[in-house]
């Protein structure tokens, strides 16, 4: 420690030990992967063609703002993230990031990232984006997630969004096909999350977080967990339906809401906690094919109209 650092540390003043995979971290970066993922998605499936330049830089503000949506959730939950294993190593309630710099950063994020998208791709765009960070941010992270057991149904609308801020991105407005891919996410993230809560119990118990097997009980929710696979199932199988992807599309999803619900109706007859991380697990599965299938369904049926013509 040098001579200036060991007279601050006297003075009392903290000094910052974050590197930049602290801060990295702070973006929460698998969460933000799914948002970019989905996006993505939503403008390779929208109408039309874009400029690749504008479309890399709309998928870079979205990662941008979802990372930046991250680092204030992390700032805000220290706190609570501090009492779970699965949380406590984070960079802010581990000490390596101080709570003034995960807030400053994640500021500077937000605006950087509607901003840019704002000014190079479009205002509808960036105004949902913003509309995105401030629900995630202020509805669900400050509000929700601790006063009641709907908080990661609610607040899935936050995570839920990210396509449709690409398919605006790419067309200027919202489509019917947008709000389907929103609901897919949203319909997917209760049961999601909630699998992953049966085998957290104690650690949202000992956070004082009211997720809803502390609240209702894991009974309950197991059946709510199968009634939402029942609900999803079909729900992932409406861009066949609707005409924005193949049968092929329609085989496959079906295939896969299938496979979801066999694993709800596991978790509902069965208490073992294996069954809730299996389908933690295939939950991922599930929402990540589903997106992937309909991008190569529609890279296909493109390559196949241009071949035709």
């Amino acid at each position: 420690m040098s001579a200036r650092e060991s007279g601050l540390k006297d003075t009392g003043i903290q000094i910052s030990e974050a590197t930049v995979s602290d801060f990295f971290a702070l973006l929460k970066p698998r969460v933000m992967a799914l948002a970019v993922f989905t996006a993505f998605v939503g403008l390779m499936v929208a109408p039309g063609a874009m400029n690749p330049v504008i479309a890399v830089i709309a998928i870079g503000a979205i990662a941008v703002g979802a990372g930046a949506a991250g680092a204030l959730n992390m700032w805000y939950d220290a706190d609570i993230d501090a009492l779970m294993s699965r949380t406590s190593k984070r960079p802010v309630p581990s000490g390596r990031v101080m709570p003034g710099e995960a807030l400053g950063f994640g500021l500077v994020l937000s605006v950087l990232s509607v901003m840019t998208l704002g000014v190079l791709v479009g205002w509808l765009a960036a105004s949902l984006l913003a509309f995105t960070i401030f629900f995630y941010v202020v509805i669900y992270t400050m509000w929700l997630k601790r006063t009641t057991p709907q908080n990661i149904v609610i607040g899935g609308a936050a995570g839920a969004l990210p396509p449709v801020i690409g398919w605006v991105a790419a067309t200027g407005a919202v489509g019917a096909e947008s709000l389907i891919l929103f609901l897919i996410i949203f319909l997917w993230t209760p049961p999601h999350f909630w699998a992953l809560a049966l085998f957290k119990i104690g650690d949202y118990a000992a956070a004082g977080i009211p997720m809803m097997p502390n609240v209702a009980g894991q009974a309950s929710t197991r059946k709510q967990i199968f009634v939402y696979s029942l609900i999803l199932a079909p729900i992932g199988v409406l861009p066949w339906a609707f005409g924005f992807a193949s049968g092929l599309y329609g085989i496959v999803s079906a295939a896969l809401g299938a496979g979801f619900i066999w694993h709800a109706w596991k978790l509902l007859i069965d208490k073992e906690v294996k069954f809730a991380k299996a389908l933690f697990a295939y939950s991922i599965l599930y929402l990540f094919a589903i997106f992937a299938v309909l991008l190569a369904d529609t890279i296909a049926m493109r390559v196949v109209m241009s071949a035709g013509n």
